[in-house]
């Protein structure tokens, strides 16, 4: 009897503790909260908030991401995060504050002109899809590597590139130019603008420089963005 009654006891404690357990380690509501924010690390996005949660994506460092909502676990801060169409939760110190303004404004004159200046000298090289080198590029392999040889490291897709760049109205050479819809659908992609309404990418056969005013490229324009 004594060791019944003690069994019961042992079961209703580790049930108090049990309950006790999950209500600390429960997660809060999510609250709303916006923002453009840039990762500091490669990182994990996770189902929700907390690191027991699966990943869903990961992102680069580099990568700018809107915020949606912010949700406690235990001590910890996370945020959730909105990229091409994707959502998931980031631990919020993996996170700095970034603005389309200020990312913008940070290509130097100087690398701009050398970035065109590479691109320019790459013309008639021919296109090879996943190519990265001067034995044949695609798009975005082009653009790496004109800005690789100006000490700028930027992402080996279009969509990354994409979303390592923020837009901008006035384009001045050596921004980037996007297309979306050619061969499949969204942003699909991209070459560097060199001024007088034209850019250089590769596409078609080699790489080459093409007016805006296409009508081709005219109906598949998506915007000018700035690394």
């Amino acid at each position: 009897m004594m060791k019944k009654f003690l069994c019961s006891l042992l079961m209703a404690a580790v049930m108090v503790a049990g309950f006790a357990g999950g209500s600390a380690d429960a997660a809060s509501k999510a609250t709303a909260k916006s923002g453009t924010y840039i990762t500091k690390h490669n990182i994990n996005v996770r189902a929700d908030a907390g690191t027991k949660h699966r990943i869903v994506f990961t992102l680069k460092k580099g990568t700018r991401v809107q915020l949606t909502h912010q949700k406690n676990s235990g001590s910890e801060l996370w945020y959730k995060v909105k990229i091409n169409g994707k959502k998931g939760y980031v631990l919020s110190s993996l996170l700095a504050k970034s603005s389309a303004k200020s990312v913008a404004a940070s290509t130097p004159a100087k690398s701009s002109a050398g970035v065109v200046k590479t691109a320019m000298n790459l013309r008639g090289i021919p296109y090879r899809f996943g190519g990265t080198t001067t034995k044949g590029f695609d798009c975005s392999g082009f653009i790496q590597y004109a800005f690789k040889k100006n000490g700028k490291s930027v992402s080996r897709t279009t969509t990354g590139q994409y979303t390592q760049s923020a837009k901008i109205n006035s384009p001045k050479p050596g921004d980037l130019v996007f297309f979306h819809n050619t061969y499949r659908k969204g942003i699909s992609h991209v070459g560097i603008y060199v001024g007088n309404n034209k850019f250089v990418h590769a596409g078609g056969k080699k790489s080459e420089v093409v007016s805006l005013s296409n009508p081709y490229w005219k109906s598949k324009f998506n915007s000018f963005r700035r690394i």
